[in-house]
């Protein structure tokens, strides 16, 4: 099959011909019929994932056919349209059997813990647990956009922020997991502030949802604009970008017993962050981590996806070849980009 492989962190991407993969007993194999490209992706190429071993094929949002099934796999047969959480539960631990895959400790993840979904074909383990079979209403790249960004926010405002009709709720960076969150808050009846620094990305935010949005380039006091906009501060707060900045403005801009939600990767210098915490222990503010999202989970998503209640097609910025990740892969910690981009054509 074709794939994309880097040998060496930060080093050159190339399309080689390697091997088709063989399913484990208890895993499937996928052919891609779309997969998206993340940033996620971009930080395990600059060597940020511990859990990367060289060389290596990224992706981990993706949808596709099985085409090969292990002989301990139940429930999917050749031919099943599927797409999976990029966080795969082993089913066996104590997180699994509390329904926690999310945080499994034995994960399997496409494109990090194992070679993922930038190829013709991907062997996805624990498939039984955690393969979700795709409603034929919803198209192959719509679906290449849920398996980590859309879950991400879905379960973050969900069934972390538990977000509810007539709450105020700020979203800080308004990249793929970011502008999603807006969209699945807005369907839930929450008025959303936006912030970000472009321009163009904040009036997509709009177009989804937003009722507010701050430039943060243009105004060094957004916590005060969000608690003056929202008449107290918001209910919910996602850092969807993963900063030392957006981190503490995130919390600093919760009303009292509000919740902050961390979404964006904490990497480098930004790991160990300056939070408030004299605001949360004087107002009790929690500050609660997500990550990812439970297969089991996917069905009021893919419900409300049916409906028209979400269109997570509307975050597509365009879609691309795998050869044109060579370029896009390293250049997407310059934020260029308003919305997702889809790899269709491998």
């Amino acid at each position: 099959m074709r794939a994309l492989i880097y040998e060496q962190f930060q080093g050159e991407l190339s399309i080689q011909q390697v091997a088709d993969p063989d399913p484990s007993d208890g895993g499937v194999v996928v052919k891609i019929l779309a997969t998206g490209l993340c940033r996620s992706d971009w930080h395990g190429w600059m060597g940020h994932d511990p859990d990367i071993k060289l060389p290596h094929v990224p992706g981990h949002e993706l949808a596709g056919t099985v085409v090969a099934l292990g002989k301990k796999v139940s429930g999917l047969k050749i031919g099943d349209r599927v797409t999976v959480p990029f966080v795969s539960g082993c089913g066996h631990c104590g997180q699994c059997i509390a329904g926690n895959h999310q945080v499994c400790d034995h994960q399997f993840q496409p494109g990090f813990t194992h070679w993922g979904s930038f190829a013709e074909y991907v062997a996805l383990d624990y498939a039984t647990i955690n393969v979700v079979k795709l409603p034929e209403e919803i198209a192959d790249t719509t679906a290449a956009t849920l398996g980590c960004r859309f879950i991400t926010a879905f379960r973050a405002i969900v069934d972390q922020g538990k977000v509810s009709g007539g709450q105020h709720v700020a979203i800080h960076g308004c990249g793929g997991v970011g502008l999603s969150a807006i969209m699945i808050a807005t369907a839930l009846g929450a008025q959303v502030t936006a912030i970000d620094i472009d321009p163009a990305t904040l009036l997509l935010a709009q177009e989804l949802g937003a009722t507010t949005t701050i430039n943060a380039l243009q105004n060094d006091r957004v916590v005060e604009e969000i608690k003056m906009t929202t008449g107290g501060g918001a209910h919910v707060s996602l850092d969807a970008l993963g900063s030392a900045i957006t981190c503490f403005n995130s919390i600093a801009c919760l009303r009292k017993r509000g919740k902050h939600i961390q979404v964006g990767l904490m990497t480098g210098d930004h790991q160990h962050p300056k939070i408030p915490m004299d605001r949360v222990l004087a107002d009790e503010l929690e500050i609660i981590g997500s990550h990812g999202m439970q297969a089991f989970r996917y069905a009021e998503m893919l419900t409300m996806i049916k409906q028209g209640r979400l269109q997570p097609e509307k975050l597509i910025e365009k879609t691309i070849t795998l050869e044109e990740v060579i370029v896009a892969l390293p250049e997407m910690n310059n934020f260029k980009n308003k919305g997702v981009i889809v790899i269709n054509k491998f």
